[in-house]
């Protein structure tokens, strides 16, 4: 099955989520005059790394987030994986991802498993302990976000459990566009799955971010690239590849985790 794919590969106004939720909305506007299938977001994209103030600025359990893009996604006929957002519970605050699908049923839930100290989010977040696994038109797909693809046995925990698609969220600095770029490319290529990974642009009080959002085939090979500016990064994906790719080289069944 084929897919078309628009990354918003936004600017994020720090600390703003008003500003934030106004930009992403018209960037989904502009991206549907070219009818995807899927519209994906980047992480945290309501409040950017205003981590001190989340108390005053984060998400009460998601519920505006919910409300905006379940309309969003009935308005213009799309799935969307609506990147992650400081989500507030009763617990603390998650890192939470939501995808919607075209009737503006949310499908997936999934809040960051893997916490990024050098960024401080142990200190103000919570982590999750849950998988990123769902189903979008019909596709078995996971989300993840940023930090977690450093731990690749994250990643194919997804895939054992039949994930074809994994989706990427992110804020990653500028300083480590290569550790970014060389992972989502590997993470592809040993699992023999589509990488879609949307990352934000601009700056905070202390980082700069690398922009660079992919979609990467199950070969490894980058199908588009965005630069470093605010734009929207389009491809198109066809889900049977991956099963063409996996019966070209067995992986899975050459697999001996007994040894593991």
């Amino acid at each position: 099955m084929k897919l078309k794919l628009a990354l918003l590969q936004m600017d994020i106004s720090f600390g703003n989520p008003a500003e934030n939720f106004t930009k992403a909305q018209q960037m989904i506007k502009n991206a549907s005059k070219q009818q995807p299938d899927v519209i994906v977001l980047p992480e945290l994209w309501t409040t950017g790394y205003d981590l001190t103030r989340l108390d005053q600025i984060a998400d009460h359990k998601g519920e505006k987030t919910k409300r905006v893009f379940s309309e969003l996604a009935k308005q213009y006929n799309v799935n969307i994986v609506a990147g992650s957002i400081a989500n507030q519970t009763n617990e603390g605050t998650l890192n939470t991802t939501f995808a919607f699908n075209r009737k503006g049923e949310i499908i997936g839930e999934y809040s960051k498993v893997h916490l990024f100290r050098l960024m401080d989010e142990e200190k103000y977040l919570i982590a999750g302990d849950d998988k990123g696994s769902f189903t979008i038109e019909g596709i078995p797909a996971a989300s993840v976000i940023c930090y977690d693809i450093r731990f690749p046995e994250w990643i194919r925990r997804h895939v054992l459990d039949g994930a074809k698609l994994m989706f990427v969220t992110a804020e990653w600095p500028k300083a480590r566009v290569d550790h970014w770029r060389t992972l989502l490319v590997s993470r592809a290529i040993e699992n023999q799955t589509y990488v879609i990974a949307c990352n934000r642009v601009g700056s905070d009080p202390n980082n700069q971010f690398a922009g660079h959002s992919m979609i990467i085939d199950p070969w490894g090979e980058i199908i588009s690239e965005g630069n470093e500016n605010e734009m929207i990064v389009y491809g198109e994906i066809s889900s049977d590849d991956v099963t063409s790719i996996r019966n070209r080289i067995p992986v899975f069944e050459d697999r001996r985790p007994q040894l593991y």
